[in-house]
């Protein structure tokens, strides 16, 4: 089992000794891992690394945009909206003049946008046309068991199955993937990965920019073979990766919705961006050079817009961002940016203002009612420690210093418990919890400042602890907790518990 405490015994936060305390007494700060590249000097412990393309990495900003098509239901069957994916390889061009083989949710890349409705139960009903088994998980969907996508609950190729989501949850911008166990991070990288959005009554009635204007973007990155192949350093016939990119892979190519460094061409108005970091490894620090005003994170709106410089994304998370493209003058092109890299890997993509248009939308003051759990009401305290370590006569990621092993249940917490979990890292884990929404309550043992955020992800930093509080609510069953570096997670970083 998981260390735990109990609410008022054992240990307390200021009287653990902590990875974090150690490294103080040594003299070692997280910014010592940049002194040797693709090392932690904490534990030797590797970092993501870029693989390079053979294609010639194409022009920024010479294609435009695409925006997923919107998923339609196949029929309406006891209240629930019914779909149907298909997931399916196909050719096409991602790189201008070269043919891509992918996986496809109905083989398109990123699958289609799914847009339900709070309160209105979605069933979707995925069809293997692939060579592989597949899992499907709704990320930061509430849902039964049944239909999380525990890893090993496997869609054999030519199988189909039906995931039910009840849709008890408030309006987000959530997307849906494949989590097969070992093999996420292949998986998604061929491109089984596409936006799901919930609205709901709350949302709709603040007039924020909607229809053609209400924009997802999910941001990942790739690398191409000089053919146009998707290169991937996987393992032959074994899960993992080579030695060199066991921290993380991270492409070379910029993608936001399938295209490189693509253009959208904009009206002088509010435009929502609802950005989604869809790659393996890669954080993005995402500016446009003038301030973005943040409506939402992962769990769904703030309560009230943040306006912020720029938004930091670690793999897994998601923003909802407002850009009134009014403040700029006809012609001018803006620039999303990334800060954490150089280079071409500096650039994402780059909107066009070409034409006035009304703009009846507004960002009001007040968004939302964002409850605050409340700490000293949690049953349990929990440590997850995310470490490097030995894996089967190699190297491989642990949490609590083992592998994952889906048999086993770190944690059983009881259904409507609030409980605490205290996250710590050698190097930067984002760390995503399946069923239930947290708040951050401390970064390093400072309280987190101003009003309550819902998330399903959160990245720790190197060296860091991070203490989260969920309650959970509605269902029993398996989950789990993993790091969404996806080579991190099919390297065994991942731990399961039961609500019970």
């Amino acid at each position: 089992m998981t260390p735990d405490r109990r609410a008022g015994a054992g240990r307390t936060a200021d009287t653990a000794f902590t990875r974090r305390g150690a490294l103080r007494l040594l003299g070692l700060g997280a910014l010592a891992t940049a002194a040797v590249p693709g090392c932690s000097l904490l534990v030797g412990s590797p970092q993501p690394q870029l693989l390079a393309s053979a294609a010639p990495l194409p022009k920024p900003f010479a294609v435009p945009l695409p925006i997923p098509p919107v998923a339609r239901p196949v029929r309406t069957e006891g209240g629930a909206d019914v779909y149907e994916l298909t997931e399916r390889a196909a050719d096409v061009e991602l790189l201008p003049g070269l043919r891509t083989r992918i996986w496809g949710y109905d083989g398109s890349f990123p699958g289609p946008t799914i847009r339900a409705r709070s309160g209105r139960p979605v069933v979707v009903k995925l069809v293997n046309r692939l060579p592989e088994p597949t899992v499907l998980h709704l990320h930061g969907g509430h849902t039964p068991a049944q239909s999380d996508g525990y890893p090993t609950d496997l869609v054999a190729a030519g199988a189909a199955r039906e995931y039910a989501f009840p849709m008890r949850q408030r309006a987000s911008t959530l997307w849906y993937h494949d989590h097969r166990m070992d093999y996420t991070g292949p998986q998604v990288w061929r491109g089984l990965a596409g936006m799901f959005l919930v609205g709901d009554a709350e949302e709709e009635a603040l007039r924020l920019p909607s229809g053609d204007r209400d924009v997802p973007l999910l941001i990942c990155d790739r690398s191409f073979a000089a053919d146009g192949t998707l290169l991937y350093p996987g393992l032959e016939g074994k899960p993992g990766v080579r030695e060199a990119y066991m921290g993380g892979v991270l492409g070379d190519v910029i993608l936001v919705n399938g295209a490189p460094w693509p253009e959208l061409r904009v009206a002088r108005a509010r435009y929502r961006l609802r950005l989604c970091n869809g790659s393996n490894a890669r954080a993005y620090e995402l500016a446009t050079g003038r301030p973005l005003v943040r409506i939402g994170t992962d769990g769904g709106l703030l309560a009230a817009p943040r306006t912020v410089d720029q938004i930091r994304l670690a793999p897994g998370e998601r923003a909802d961002v407002v850009v009134d493209f009014s403040a700029y003058k006809l012609g001018e092109r803006v620039e999303l940016r990334n800060l954490a890299a150089e280079g071409a890997q500096g650039k994402v993509m780059r909107f066009l203002v070409d034409r006035d248009e009304p703009d009846e939308s507004a960002v009001p003051s007040r968004l939302s009612s964002v409850e605050r759990l409340d700490p000293a009401r949690a049953a349990v305290t929990r440590d997850f420690e995310f470490t490097s370590g030995s894996l089967h006569g190699g190297r491989g990621w642990l949490i609590n210093g083992r592998p994952f092993d889906p048999a086993r249940m770190e944690a059983r917490p009881r259904l409507g418990d609030v409980e605490v979990w205290r996250l710590t890292s050698d190097v930067a884990h984002p760390v995503h919890l399946h069923l239930s929404p947290f708040q951050v309550l401390s970064v390093n043992g400072e309280r987190v400042e101003g009003p309550p955020e819902w998330k399903d992800t959160v990245e720790l930093r190197e060296a860091q602890t991070v203490e989260i509080v969920t309650r959970f609510t509605d269902y029993r069953g398996r989950y789990v907790l993993h790091c969404h570096n996806l080579e991190h997670e099919d390297m065994a970083m991942m731990a399961g518990f039961e609500v019970v």
